[in-house]
């Protein structure tokens, strides 16, 4: 974990003009920069960078935050290696807190493993391209799948010397552990302690994590030999984990984020063919059935995914199983079938971009009409073969979590079946109500959840309430005007009150808070540090160690509209700041007023339940409560006016 100080050092380095000039042309806008946005294709610049203020805000595809948050983005790493990233660029130290024994050793092995792997990448790569046998085997290989040397070099291809052991060896004498050999895989250990390289004999193909290291291989041999196998991959480590890994991620991230759709293929040479033809959003499940870790992968860059086959029906049916688990992520699948004698590897040395992208947008089915269509064939007019085809389309529809998209599917299906849509609702009601019961039985089995750490919220873990909105409205207003003055309490003006000290005032006097954890751990953290002298909560929150804070923050600052100087010139601009007294007050009766609606509606499904209960005396305890809150309804409205308050 990062302290604060060294995460200041990084983002005072880190001027967010400087990092972003890296990437895009940015023009002088008055006091703004102004360029084409490096996250979604635009032809006008909406991509605007504020030094002042140190966020960029892009207002075509709405991305936004400081220039940590920009190198997360754009290289799709974490907040702690963007941060590793900055520290690196402009020569700071990377200070963390001190690791326990246990801790140090685990990270220990885990650097040590990595270590190994890039030297293993580097030293096959080596061999490859300087190797007698590299070159005349390994190499001559590779040229004659049509692959160009920059491809070869973009990948790191290489290739493991048929000797038995000669990486192992080459390894040692280098100073590599042997430990650390036989933990990545790299190298095989018998009984009797002789040592045997994993890949001898094999063109190397390095898989990449999504930050660039090399945590896996796979080797394919090239003689034919039955008795071994053609494909041999590194095993499961501390740093690999094959369920979570997808061949290429590294190299199509961008292209994903870029195209927001990912192609999805079977093989390594499937993956390194596309790109070489100019498809870079391109991946590959490796020859494994798809995990719901490789699934969220591709979901955190785009939602929509282009399944590439090619005209072997065996191979289709046995892999269509797993696609089921995309749609149950909420992911919008397609399906493409290449033609006959043709995989992804094969139609791409045929063609290049353009043509590819044109047969994909003339020849891509949604994945349920293809799975319809495949199995319709099998099915024929044989009545159970057919019963069982309605009941496998219905279980793929019924996990889809989009309740529009949902009824499309059901709709089209009902069409292309010939079946009534009421009984495929009422299959999908059936199979979703088995499901619930299931998951009950799980929840009663489990014990309650420890409470949240609110210090180790990281992305992606947010808890939703249903105040978030006002929360946010409140949180932003502590952010962008906390430190100024609300009013003061005597004519001298001597006697000022904060607009924080107002609001922490206002939670107080009702004991409230927040529901949101998040927002209340900024609540409680703007309260700790509030009564500093050099306090800039702007700052301190937009820079803060916890990422989502962080994030939030950088949301929460931006402005969303620039007047133009010939707007201000006509007519003089009312800021938020000249309606602080009108706008404070505002964020906390909108808050409050949303508790009691909410309370209401509570008492008025226990008035409910006791009426049919038939309990008199707990609807007399319900009406006097509900009036006492009606009382405080009567109260906001004259604060809020009649027109903000809601009706139930």
């Amino acid at each position: 974990m990062l302290d604060q100080a060294t995460i200041d050092r990084i983002t005072d380095a880190a001027q967010i003009q400087d990092v972003i000039s890296d990437y895009i042309t940015l023009r002088k806008r008055g006091v703004n920069l102004l360029g084409l946005c490096p996250f979604h294709g635009e032809k006008t610049p909406s991509f605007t960078v504020s030094p002042a203020k140190g966020i960029f805000k892009c207002f075509g595809c709405g991305k936004g935050g400081n220039s940590v948050h920009f190198i997360m983005e754009h290289e799709q790493i974490s907040y702690y290696e963007a941060l590793k990233f900055l520290a690196r660029k402009y020569n700071i130290e990377f200070k963390e807190r001190e690791f326990t024994p246990e801790e140090q050793a685990a990270r220990n092995d885990r650097e040590s493993m990595f270590l190994v792997n890039e030297f293993a990448q580097k030293h096959f790569s080596s061999t490859l391209l300087n190797h007698i046998d590299g070159k005349s085997i390994g190499l001559a290989y590779f040229r004659e799948r049509g692959f160009r040397d920059d491809i070869v070099q973009k990948f790191q291809l290489g290739y493991s010397l048929e000797q038995r052991e000669a990486f192992t060896q080459t390894a040692i004498k280098a100073g590599y552990n042997k430990e650390y050999l036989v933990k990545t895989g790299l190298t095989l250990e018998n009984e009797s302690g002789q040592l045997t390289d994993r890949f001898r004999g094999r063109v190397m193909f390095p898989v990449h994590s999504l930050s660039g290291k090399v945590v896996a291989f796979g080797g394919r041999i090239l003689k034919k030999d039955d008795k071994m196998a053609k494909y041999v991959n590194s095993p499961e480590s501390e740093i690999y984990h094959k369920s979570s890994e997808l061949y290429g991620i590294y190299f199509a991230k961008q292209a994903v984020v870029r195209q927001d759709r990912c192609f999805l293929v079977e093989g390594y040479t499937d993956v390194i063919s596309m790109h070489q033809s100019g498809i870079e959003n391109v991946v590959a499940s490796s020859g494994t059935s798809l995990t719901p870790g490789q699934i969220r992968l591709i979901h955190r860059f785009t939602e929509n995914v282009t399944v590439i086959y090619d005209g072997d029906a065996a191979g289709i049916k046995a892999s269509i199983r797993g696609i089921d688990l995309l749609l149950e992520e909420g992911l919008n699948i397609k399906v493409l079938l290449l033609p006959d004698g043709d995989d992804p590897d094969s139609f791409a040395r045929k063609h290049n971009a353009a043509d590819f992208i044109e047969f994909v947008e003339k020849n891509s089915a949604d994945f349920i009409r293809f799975k319809t269509n495949l199995l319709l064939k099998d099915a024929g007019n044989d009545p159970v073969k057919r019963a069982g085809l309605v009941s496998d389309i219905v279980r793929s529809i019924s996990i889809i979590p989009n309740s529009v998209i949902r009824s499309e599917y059901v709709k089209e299906c009902g069409a292309l079946l010939n079946v009534d849509e009421a009984m495929l609702y009422h299959e999908i009601n059936k199979l979703k109500n088995t499901e619930n019961e299931k998951a009950n039985v799980r929840t009663a089995n489990v014990t309650e959840a420890p409470a949240p750490n609110f210090n180790q919220l990281e992305v992606g873990s947010a808890m939703h309430s249903k105040f978030d909105k006002e929360e946010r409205s409140i949180i932003q207003v502590l952010i962008r005007y906390g430190t100024h003055v609300l009013y003061y309490t005597d004519a001298a003006k001597t006697e000022p009150v904060l607009v924080s000290t107002f609001i922490a005032f206002e939670l107080e006097r009702d004991e409230l808070g927040f529901h949101n954890p998040l927002h209340q751990l900024i609540l409680d953290e703007y309260k700790a540090h509030c009564n500093t002298e050099t306090f800039n909560p702007e700052r301190f929150f937009l820079y803060h160690s916890n990422s989502q804070i962080s994030q939030l923050t950088a949301d929460l600052v931006t402005e969303k509209y620039t007047l133009s100087k010939v707007h201000s010139k006509i007519k003089k601009v009312e800021t938020d700041i000249d309606r602080l007294f009108e706008l404070v007050p505002r964020v906390i009766f909108e808050f409050k007023n949303s508790l009691i609606l909410d309370e209401v509606r509570q008492k008025l499904i226990e008035l409910k339940a006791a009426s049919d209960a038939k309990n008199n005396t707990r609807v007399d305890e319900i009406m006097r409560e509900m009036a006492e809150k009606d009382e405080i309804k009567k109260q906001l409205s004259k604060n809020l006016g009649e027109r903000i308050i809601i009706k139930i």
